[in-house]
């Protein structure tokens, strides 16, 4: 008789922990969609690299105060440096480098299409690093909805672009990004429990910021800092959202039971919040049928690989 209520108050905190950390990353996929906004303003004063680099560098200065003890820092630096090398270089310098290069050759449309779909190369960079994690069919079909939802949403003109060979390069360098995304989420899931999420994402946002700042002075022209106040302000902008997006994912991908190819899923409602905020933001930007369609394919995905876990779960 005893064990009946302690099975149930077990599986009402695994479902209270899942509900949480779906709100989390809702909240964390929410602040990310109004990235794009942020660096459309940021980049009419600078160059890429260059800005990309003061605003992860401030973004992990921003955290430093919030580490509860100082003491984790300089244990951190000491014990597992090459281990926050490993994640700033992945999740920081390599993916923001492709990032910001692949959006420059490619149209905006294509480019939309392949940040989207960074859940389906997180899921097999998951799959083939971590043995816990692996791709069933289900969860790849799933996937491969919501991916159809982001064509729909990015579909526009600029798809017909004549210069093929600029902008396959341009495809494989943000596939290659997406690869660098999912690499640096199999390192943060692993560490489970050795460096606080708040410690990490400092140092490695920091580091990494740093890097791509100076590595963008042998490539770029530097801009100085005489900019209006709309850049200061995407600046700021582009730099907390970072500080507490990078934080929160951190954190849920650390937590236990949590798999990398379940969390990033939700990354399939970044575009989804980015085409709503252009619609409410943005005088030249109106609701249209296909993108609707395509939000409503996504959710359906969304359900539908939440079904599948589910089921998993009772298993």
């Amino acid at each position: 008789m005893r064990k009946i209520p302690i099975r149930t108050n077990i599986y009402d905190e695994m479902k209270n922990t899942i509900r949480q950390t779906y709100f989390l990353a809702i909240i964390a996929c929410l602040l990310w969609s109004t990235a794009f906004a942020g660096i459309k303003i940021g980049l009419e004063y600078t160059t890429p690299l260059q800005f990309a680099g003061i605003r992860f560098f401030l973004a992990g200065i921003i955290l430093f105060p919030l580490v509860k003890n100082r003491k984790n820092i300089t244990l951190a630096i000491k014990h597992h440096f090459w281990l926050i090398l490993k994640i700033s270089l992945f999740q920081t310098m390599i993916l923001y480098s492709l990032f910001y290069l692949g959006v420059s050759l490619v149209p905006g449309a294509i480019a939309a299409i392949f940040i989207g779909s960074s859940p389906l190369f997180a899921a097999i960079v998951s799959s083939l690093m971590q043995k816990n994690d692996k791709l069933t069919l289900p969860k790849m079909l799933t996937i491969s909805l919501g991916i159809a939802g982001i064509v729909l949403i990015a579909y526009h003109k600029e798809w017909s672009d004549k210069d093929e060979l600029k902008q396959l390069l341009g495809m494989g360098i943000l596939i290659a990004a997406n690869i660098s995304s999912g690499v640096g989420n199999v390192f943060v899931s692993r560490q489970k429990g050795k460096i606080p999420p708040t410690t990490l994402n400092a140092l490695q946002m920091s580091l990494g910021g740093l890097v791509l700042f100076v590595g963008s002075l042998f490539y770029e022209p530097f801009t100085g800092f005489n900019h209006p106040p709309a850049y200061f302000i995407s600046l700021a902008w582009l730099s907390f959202l970072s500080a507490a997006a990078f934080s929160i994912w951190f954190k849920l991908l650390q937590r236990p039971g949590v798999l990398v190819s379940d969390l990033n899923i939700w990354k399939f409602i970044v575009p989804i919040f980015g085409a709503i905020l252009s619609w409410l933001l943005l005088p030249d930007e109106q609701p249209e049928l296909i993108p609707i369609i395509g939000m409503l394919i996504i959710a359906v995905s969304l359900i539908m690989y939440n079904f599948v876990n589910r089921k998993a779960r009772i298993k």
